[in-house]
C-alpha cells in the first residue's frame, strides 16, 4: 500500500509537535500502511479482528441466527413490520427524505423537506436492510439496497461530498454555496452513517456499490480536514463520522482513514471561542473531567474515541473514556439504562460557575445525582449511543461490567423506543408519566407514527434491533465468548480458523436457563466464556451434567477450558428473583422509593393495573414484598409481568393545593401488577412510574 506523504497539513499529532515531528509523521503513516497484515476480509459488524488493541473481536454478520424466544419475536417483528413501515415512510411525501434524493439528484423539481440530518437517518435504514440481508439473504432487501444505492450515486458530487440539504439549496439557488456554509446542518454526521451503513452493506452483501461512495466521502472529508478553517474543521455536530471513519479503516486499510480519525479526536477544544459545552468540544478531549452537553453527541463521540484507541492503542484516549464511563454509571445513569436527563439545562456549573460563559445546552447530561423522571430525557438515540460506546469498551477490555450496561439499555430504554407491533415511537423515554401534570411537554409520551420535527429515532432503534445478533459472541485467542443470551444457533470460526457450532437454547431474559449444545468443535482445547450478568448471585453451571468447578461472580465471565467435542452440553442457571432496588439518597427523586428488576428487565407501574380509581401515586410496594412472574401477551408479544400486593393511601385530595397535613388513616391491601417497562404504553397511554415508594 502506498502511502501519500505530500498531504502534510492536517492537525498534528501531539508527538508531531516541535523539532523532528514532520518526520515522526511521516514514519508513522509508513508504519500504518504496513502495520496491518493482509488478512481475509472480516464480516462482523464493528471489525476489529485486525485491532491490536482490542481484546475481543466479534463473529461474522449472520454467524448466529434467531430460533426462538425474546430476540427471535423482536427480529421478526423488526422484518415484517419495522422496516417496511419505515421504507415505506422514508418513501413517502410526509417524511420527503427519498424524495430530497431525487431533487438533489435532478430527477425531480421542488424544495428540500425535513431536518438537515434526513440523509444520515435515510443511511441508517438502509444499515438495517444490509443487517437483516445478512441473516435472512431476502432478495427484496438486496433490490431496494440496489435502488437507493443507485440513486444516492446520482446525488454524490465527483469530490465525494453529499448532502441533499446544500445540493437542493444550490440548484434552485446557483452561485450560492451551501456546502459546509452552517455547522448546524450535519453534514459529517450524514457522512459518517453513509460510511457505517456502506461498511455493513458491503460484509452483508460482498458487494462495493455502496462501498465506493463511501470511499469517495472519506477521502472527501480527508481533504476537506486539511483545507478548513478552524471553525470548519470543528464541524462535528453529533459525531456519527468518528465510527465511520474508522470503520472504513477497518474495511479498506487505507492509513489515510485512521490518521484523520486521530486528527478528528485532536482538534477538539484547540480554540474554546468557537467551541459548546453542548457539543463537547469547549475543551479539548483528554482534559474532559465529567460527561456534560447533548447526550446523543457525547455518547456518539466516546464510542468514536474507543474505537481510535482500539487502533492506536493511545492511552490517553482511555484513560479520559474511563472517567467519562464511571462519571456516566455513577452519576448520570437511568436504572434502565437511558442517557441525558435533560431537556434544557445550562453549564458550567457548581464552583466552576462564571456568569460569563455559561452556556445553554439540551438533550442534556445534567448534574450529578440529577434524574427527573416525569420530565426525563432519555432521547431513543441517546440510549443507542449508550450501546454503541458500551459495545466498543467491550471490545478493547473484555470486561463484563460494559455488557451489563449495554443489556440494560437493550432491554430497556432502547426498547421502549419503539411499540410492540414496530410501528410506533418515542423520541424521549421518561420514568413516569402523569396526565394530571398541568403542562404539555416538548415531545409526545404517547408513541406516534411519524416524529415530524426529528424522526432519528425511528430508523436508529430498527437497525439497533436487526443487529443485535451481533453482539451476542465475541472470540479471542482464547476461545469463544457468550456476552448476550437467547435463542440462537452459531456457526464460527475461532481466531486460529477453525469451526465451532452450537445451539442455544434458552427463554431469556423471562428464564435465566440457558443451555449450550455443541455440534461441531475444534480436536484442541479452547475455552468458552460465560457471562454471569451482575445482577445475578447464585449461578451455577454443569457441563455434561456435572457441576462444573469455576468462579461465577456477578459481572465477570466464568472461563472453562477443556477438549470440547460434537454433543457436549452445558447448562447456565442464572436465578432472577425480581429484585426491589434504591437509588443513592442524593438522587432526590427517588428518596425512599424503589424501582423493580427481575433478570435485564426493569419494571413499571402502569394505571390499569391498579384497581380503578386508584392513582398511582397512592401505591406503597412493601419492602419484603412477594412478586409472582406470569406469563402473558401484549400487543401479540410475549411477555412476563409481576403480579404482588401492596398498600394504597388515598391521597387524591389534591386539587389546588400544593400541601396539607399527612394522611392517618391505615393503608389498604389492594392487587397490582408490574409490566416490563419497555411495553408501558403499549395498552394505551396512561400514567406510569418505574420508581415506587416503599413501605418498611
Amino acid at each position: 500500500m502506498q502511502v501519500d506523504v505530500s498531504r502534510r497539513s492536517a492537525p498534528p499529532l501531539p508527538e508531531e509537535r516541535g523539532p523532528g515531528g514532520e518526520v515522526r509523521r511521516l514514519l508513522t503513516l509508513l508504519l500504518l500502511a504496513t502495520a496491518a497484515p493482509a488478512v481475509a476480509q472480516q464480516k462482523a459488524l464493528t471489525n476489529t479482528s485486525a485491532s491490536t488493541h482490542a481484546k475481543l473481536s466479534s463473529v461474522d454478520m449472520g454467524a448466529a441466527t434467531w430460533t426462538t424466544g425474546f430476540w427471535a419475536e423482536r427480529f421478526d417483528v423488526c422484518q415484517k413490520s419495522m422496516i417496511p413501515t419505515m421504507w415505506e415512510l422514508y418513501h413517502s411525501d410526509r417524511n420527503h427524505a427519498y424524495k430530497n434524493f431525487e431533487i438533489a439528484a435532478g430527477l425531480a423539481k421542488g424544495e428540500h423537506k425535513g431536518p438537515p440530518f434526513h440523509d444520515g437517518d435515510f443511511f441508517k435504514l438502509l444499515e438495517a436492510l444490509a443487517a437483516s440481508y445478512a441473516v435472512t439473504h431476502d432478495p427484496k432487501l438486496d433490490k431496494q439496497l440496489d435502488e437507493a444505492i443507485a440513486l444516492i450515486a446520482k446525488v454524490q458530487r465527483a469530490d465525494g461530498y453529499i448532502s441533499t440539504h446544500s445540493t437542493i439549496a444550490e440548484l434552485n439557488n446557483p452561485g450560492q454555496k451551501a456546502a459546509f456554509k452552517d455547522r448546524l446542518n450535519f453534514e459529517t454526521y450524514n457522512l459518517g452513517h453513509l460510511m457505517t451503513a456502506a461498511c455493513v452493506h458491503y460484509r452483508a452483501t460482498g458487494k462495493t456499490s455502496m462501498l465506493d461512495l463511501a470511499k469517495k466521502s472519506t477521502d472527501y472529508l480527508y481533504n476537506f480536514y486539511k483545507r478548513a478553517s478552524p471553525e470548519l474543521a470543528r464541524n462535528a455536530i453529533c459525531p456519527a463520522h468518528y465510527m465511520g471513519v474508522v470503520e472504513m479503516y477497518r474495511t479498506t486499510r487505507d492509513p489515510r482513514y485512521l490518521e484523520l480519525a486521530q486528527s478528528l479526536i485532536n482538534i477538539r477544544g484547540l480554540a474554546a471561542d468557537i467551541g459548546t459545552d453542548d457539543n463537547q468540544d469547549r475543551v479539548p478531549f483528554r482534559q474532559m473531567q465529567k460527561a456534560g452537553g447533548h447526550a446523543v453527541r457525547a455518547n456518539y463521540l466516546f464510542a468514536g474515541a474507543a474505537d481510535v484507541y482500539a487502533e492506536t492503542g493511545d492511552k490517553t484516549l482511555l484513560t479520559t473514556l474511563d472517567r467519562m464511563w464511571d462519571d456516566v454509571t455513577q452519576h448520570k445513569l437511568y436504572v434502565t439504562g437511558a442517557c441525558g436527563a435533560l431537556y434544557d439545562g445550562v453549564s458550567p456549573d457548581g464552583t466552576a460557575y462564571k456568569p460569563d460563559t455559561v452556556q445553554k445546552i439540551h438533550q442534556a447530561y445534567g448534574r450529578d445525582y440529577q434524574l427527573p423522571n416525569h420530565t426525563a430525557h432519555g432521547e431513543t438515540c441517546a440510549n443507542i449511543g449508550n450501546v454503541l460506546w458500551n459495545w466498543r469498551m467491550l471490545q478493547v477490555t473484555a470486561d463484563a461490567k460494559y455488557a451489563d450496561v449495554l443489556e440494560t439499555a437493550l432491554y430497556n430504554s432502547v426498547l421502549s423506543g419503539i411499540s410492540l407491533d414496530g410501528q410506533r415511537f418515542l423520541y424521549t423515554n421518561p420514568l413516569a408519566y402523569s396526565a394530571a401534570l398541568p403542562f404539555s411537554q416538548r415531545w409526545s409520551k404517547e408513541r406516534v407514527d411519524y416524529i415530524s420535527l426529528s424522526n432519528c429515532c425511528p430508523p436508529n432503534v430498527v437497525r439497533t434491533i436487526a443487529e443485535v445478533n451481533n453482539y451476542l459472541y465475541s472470540v479471542s485467542d482464547k476461545g469463544l465468548w457468550l456476552n448476550l443470551y437467547g435463542g440462537n444457533n452459531l456457526n464460527t470460526k475461532l481466531k486460529d480458523g477453525s469451526l465451532v457450532k452450537l445451539t442455544e437454547e434458552t427463554n431469556y431474559p423471562w428464564d435465566g436457563a440457558v443451555k449450550l449444545t455443541l455440534s461441531e468443535a475444534p480436536k484442541k482445547p479452547f475455552s468458552l466464556f460465560l457471562r454471569v450478568p451482575g445482577w445475578c448471585e447464585g449461578a451455577t453451571l454443569l457441563v455434561n451434567g456435572k457441576p462444573e468447578s469455576v468462579t461465577l461472580k456477578p459481572s465477570t465471565y466464568a472461563e472453562v477450558n477443556r477438549r470440547w467435542k460434537a454433543g457436549d452440553k452445558v447448562e447456565l442457571n442464572l436465578p432472577m428473583p425480581a429484585q426491589l432496588v434504591e437509588t443513592n439518597p442524593l438522587v432526590e427523586e427517588n428518596r425512599n422509593q424503589v424501582a423493580v428488576k427481575r433478570g435485564p428487565v426493569v419494571y413499571c407501574l402502569e394505571a390499569n393495573d391498579l384497581p380503578a380509581g386508584k392513582p398511582l401515586s397512592g401505591l406503597l410496594i412493601p419492602a419484603n414484598a412477594t412478586l409472582t412472574p406470569r406469563h402473558t401477551t401484549v400487543a401479540g408479544s410475549d411477555i412476563v409481568w409481576l403480579e404482588g400486593q401492596g398498600e394504597f393511601v388515598d391521597n387524591s385530595a389534591w386539587k389546588g393545593q400544593l400541601y396539607h397535613p399527612i394522611a392517618r388513616e391505615k393503608p389498604a391491601t389492594v392487587p397490582f401488577k408490574l409490566v416490563p417497562y419497555y411495553a408501558w404504553g403499549n395498552r394505551g397511554l396512561g400514567d406510569m412510574q418505574v420508581w415506587l415508594p416503599v413501605s418498611r
